[in-house]
């Protein structure tokens, strides 16, 4: 089953898939997405406390060393 922007379910053929779209921008159908388990809840709030805890100082390095891992060339 194809998925939409976030994730959410589609029909694999195209006028199956078009006809749920129409539905969805018209209210006739539904797409609730699932609450966030209970893993995904305590890994933001564990990130939430982490960011609390850390200077200012050591964020931007943490995010100068993330930056520089994701632009550099060659690797991917």
């Amino acid at each position: 089953m194809l998925t939409g922007p976030q994730g959410q379910k589609r029909p694999a053929d195209v006028i199956g898939c078009a006809v749920k779209i129409g539905r969805l921008s018209v209210g006739d159908d539904s797409e609730d997405r699932k609450n966030p388990s209970g893993k995904v809840q305590s890994g933001h709030a564990g990130a939430k406390a982490r960011m609390a805890k850390l200077s200012p100082q050591r964020r931007v390095e943490i995010e100068e060393t993330a930056a520089a891992a994701r632009w550099k060339i060659g690797v991917r």
